[in-house]
């Protein structure tokens, strides 16, 4: 997931993916620490993918407000 396709997507899918990427987060902790993750790479994947979703969704909430 790209920063510039988020930019695209309105507010409410945003925070639709957001809550989507913790729960999978969620999911890939349990399976890692059950030692049924056969990737570790994937929980860093999903963390930088909901961090840059939080910044894309701050943003345009910060712009919302000032227009």
């Amino acid at each position: 997931m790209k920063a510039h396709e988020l930019h695209e997507l309105p507010i409410d899918e945003l925070k639709k993916r957001l809550q989507e990427e913790e729960e999978s987060l969620t999911n890939l902790r349990f399976r890692l620490a059950t030692s049924q993750l056969e990737s570790p790479i994937n929980v860093r994947t999903v963390r930088r993918d909901i961090a840059r979703l939080r910044t894309v969704l701050s943003r345009k909430l910060k712009a919302e407000k000032n227009a």
